[in-house]
């Protein structure tokens, strides 16, 4: 025989255990000046984000991304790879507006700012004529 006295010991009646409360903290926490705070957490992990990109991560314009897009080019982990070693490189030596040349494509890299504007795929790269460049490397 089960005695439920014991049972309630041990596996309490939830409908007995008291509900959610809401408490607003921010009185507690300093209120417009925690605000504040937030803020400048937010605007100062936005900028460590942003110089570890770019840093080490390319970005793409809309129109890069758009011609990549249109000519079915993929930047693959390997491409992604080549293009960056390119723009060390070019970074290197100085190299700003520059001409990248893969086995895949050709791109115009904005060196400073790590972003590719366009891309052309290889089977065009012949027809096209590249102004604005100071420098290119082949990878």
């Amino acid at each position: 025989m089960v005695d439920n006295n014991v049972n309630n010991y041990f596996i309490p009646n939830i409908n007995k255990v008291p509900g959610q409360k809401k408490v607003d903290l921010r009185d507690r926490l300093g209120g417009e000046s925690s605000v504040k705070n937030q803020d400048e957490f937010k605007n100062l992990l936005k900028e460590q984000i942003s110089d570890v990109q770019q840093e080490h991560g390319i970005s793409l314009s809309v129109h890069a991304a758009k011609r990549l897009q249109e000519r079915n080019l993929d930047i693959d982990t390997d491409e992604y790879f080549k293009l960056r070693g390119a723009m060390d490189k070019l970074r290197s030596k100085g190299g700003r507006d520059s001409l990248v040349i893969t086995d895949k494509a050709a791109y115009i890299v904005d060196v400073p700012s790590n972003k590719v504007v366009t891309a052309i795929d290889k089977g065009s790269i012949q027809e096209n004529v590249f102004t604005k460049i100071d420098s290119t490397v082949v990878v």
